[in-house]
């Protein structure tokens, strides 16, 4: 892509949960399109450092745990005295716990309170950060990864997961009420089944079929169109998005 066509040239961009997955692919989408990826990892060194050179050392790297709850406040910080001003925030780091009800009740509410601290906590946190960081700065995007599962809700043994995937909805629509005469544009992004490691464990336990059995193309979602999707939030022309919910379900959720 010609330097004069790339429309993020000059951003930086934090992308949580970044060393592999979606993360990764946002972080390579953002990286053509001319943004500074800022790549958290929380554990997987080697997986970020092998996607910081795929994309020729454009981005620099962050670790930071966000089950711990100053993770986060780290994270931002350590970002910051890398690159100065930030422009956006892709929240895209998350946990999925399998728990039944039936569960040892210690068991259940350990299983809510860590996905809760991933999943929600360490989101708002960096969204509170990014808010005053981007009010003084000039404005800026926040994109919050959430799910069609917290649309529709979810399977009776992950109830946690579409539960802060729900409240990742809510906080961005109230970002988006709140803080956009700030200049500052929030944006939820809610898929349905992508083709991750995730997905595989699963199809190779169940079968594909099971995965796509309601979804009207009959296929997943590759990561690489959630990342286009994310660059395509982040373009200046876009601030009309504020507030929105973009839905890449395959037609297994219609609002």
């Amino acid at each position: 892509m010609p330097v004069f066509e790339k429309p993020l040239s000059g951003q930086n961009v934090l992308v949580t949960g970044a060393s592999g997955g979606i993360g990764a692919a946002i972080v390579e989408r953002l990286a053509e399109e001319g943004a500074r990826p800022i790549i958290h990892y929380g554990r997987d060194s080697i997986a970020a450092g092998a996607l910081l050179e795929r994309i020729a050392g454009r981005g620099v790297l962050v670790q930071a745990d966000l089950s711990n709850p100053r993770g986060a406040f780290d994270l931002w910080r350590m970002s910051v005295e890398k690159v100065g001003r930030i422009h956006a925030l892709i929240n895209n780091a998350g946990i999925r716990t399998e728990i039944t009800i039936d569960s040892d009740v210690d068991l259940w509410r350990s299983a809510w309170q860590r996905e809760f601290e991933v999943n929600v906590f360490a989101a708002a946190d960096l969204c509170r950060e990014a808010i005053k960081h981007f009010r003084s700065e000039g404005g800026g995007r926040i994109v919050n990864m959430a799910s069609r599962a917290g649309q529709r809700g979810y399977a009776a043994e992950a109830m946690p997961y579409g539960a802060t995937k729900a409240a990742l909805v809510n906080l961005t629509k109230s970002i988006a009420r709140s803080f956009g005469s700030d200049g500052i544009v929030a944006v939820a992004i809610a898929p349905g089944w992508v083709e991750t490691e995730m997905a595989e464990q699963f199809i190779a336990q169940f079968g594909k079929q099971a995965a796509v059995s309601d979804i009207p193309i009959g296929e997943m979602a590759q990561p690489s169109e959630i990342a286009e999707l994310v660059a395509f939030a982040l373009r200046p022309s876009q601030r009309s998005l504020n507030g929105a919910t973009l839905d890449v379900n395959g037609g297994s959720y219609i609002r």
